[in-house]
């Protein structure tokens, strides 16, 4: 007990210093940064919400024409044919890569727009192509997904590929509509997209 009494009126070195204990008792504590939200969880919801508004539209279009897919493709090319059967029924078909951004998007809803328009509506086949391209377009605007450059670099590739080719075998008369398409698109990259022949039939 004694030995603690001592201790407790001993003076040390720094109460002798006017004004230190009442500063460093005011200073204030180091400031705990805020919590900043998680940015890889946002982005994963932020990409779940897209992914969803895709296969929403993805499911709509699909019913909306009595359309099946027969297979999802990793690659960036897509086809649409039909099976007519003997007692009249028909079905529709597509392969395609599954709606999840705008090249995507606009590959599986030219295919698609194969069955939309009609099969054998317009002659050439080029310029089949050329209405299935712009209907896909005009449902991106209806869905609201971005029609980016590479989108655009998509659709002129593959209607160029579609006019050379028809003039290899033998077309004499171009539609005006596919004039712009005879030569390649100008553009920065370099990066080229291969022709989609959409309406030939799914190799095996």
């Amino acid at each position: 007990m004694k030995r603690e009494s001592a201790q407790t009126g001993m003076r040390l070195l720094w109460d002798l210093i006017p004004g230190w204990r009442s500063s460093s008792a005011s200073a204030p504590s180091p400031r705990t940064p805020p919590r900043a939200e998680a940015k890889p969880e946002r982005a994963r919801r932020e990409r779940s919400a897209s992914e969803d508004r895709y296969e929403r539209m993805a499911r709509h279009m699909l019913r909306e024409h009595g359309v099946r897919v027969r297979k999802w493709r990793s690659s960036s090319s897509g086809v649409a044919w039909q099976v007519r059967y003997a007692d009249g029924s028909i079905s529709r078909l597509i392969e395609s890569p599954r709606p999840r951004g705008p090249v995507s998007a606009a590959i599986f809803l030219h295919e698609i727009g194969h069955h939309a328009i009609g099969f054998d509506r317009y002659k050439p086949r080029c310029l089949e192509e050329y209405h299935a391209w712009m209907y896909s377009l005009g449902q991106m605007e209806r869905w609201d997904i971005t029609i980016t450059e590479r989108v655009r670099d998509r659709v002129h590739d593959s209607l160029h590929y579609a006019v050379l080719k028809a003039r290899r075998r033998g077309l004499k008369r171009l539609p005006h509509e596919l004039e712009p398409y005879l030569r390649p698109r100008q553009r920065a990259s370099a990066e080229k997209h291969p022709g989609c022949d959409s309406n030939a039939q799914p190799a095996d």
